[in-house]
């Protein structure tokens, strides 16, 4: 398991420098054979470096896509979130953070309603639209395919967004789809109503 300040949703890829011995042996035991995975949960209080830190339950597996090691022995990955893994014991850090996992996916299978993806596409709509106003080099954001479920659209769109660690947390510890697409309605919302101040704009402005 590998602790950080933020969570890293599923579908999202996340580079890495690995400097600390701990880390750097976890990495040589996963990369020692296939799949070459481990588990990031966020950091609730504490700090990244050092240990003696207070970690979630929630958290993703991931798998490293790229490797490359420095001659001093640091180590530079690239990992993607593949799906989210609940904790269910902590075991001791020897010599670095493990836990016994399962995985845990969402009790909707992923899937949510219509209503729903409906309400947050629209926040997701005039969010990027105030962002693009404001500065038009901000990137749209694609809706959701016919390929692509709604629990995978969420996740995209929270990774994407500028949110804080604990609001994509709340998403990614949701029960249902549904639960997750409103956590990030909310936290759209709240952003949405923090750029207006900073900017000066109004809602009459639209």
């Amino acid at each position: 398991m590998f602790p950080l300040g933020t969570p890293l949703l599923p579908g999202a890829l996340l580079p890495l420098h690995v400097f600390e011995l701990r880390y750097r042996m976890m990495l040589d035991d996963v990369l020692s054979s296939e799949p070459h995975e481990f588990g990031i949960v966020m950091i609730e209080r504490g700090h990244e470096v050092g240990g003696g830190d207070v970690r979630t339950t929630v958290g993703t597996r991931v798998r490293v896509v790229r490797s490359e090691e420095t001659d001093d022995g640091r180590r530079g990955v690239v990992v993607v979130g593949i799906e989210r893994l609940r904790v269910v014991e902590w075991l001791p850090d020897d010599p670095y953070p493990v836990a016994m996992v399962v995985e845990w996916p969402f009790a909707d299978s992923g899937a949510g309603s219509p209503d729903v993806e409906h309400e947050l596409d629209g926040r997701v709509t005039r969010f990027v639209a105030l962002l693009r106003r404001l500065d038009d080099r901000v990137p749209s954001i694609e809706g959701r395919s016919i390929d692509e479920d709604l629990a995978a659209y969420v996740f995209r769109v929270a990774t994407s967004l500028p949110i804080g660690p604990s609001d994509r947390h709340a998403v990614l510890s949701s029960t249902t789809t549904d639960e997750a697409a409103r956590r990030l309605a909310t936290a759209i919302d709240d952003l949405d109503a923090l750029v207006r101040f900073r900017a000066g704009v109004g809602i009459d402005d639209d």
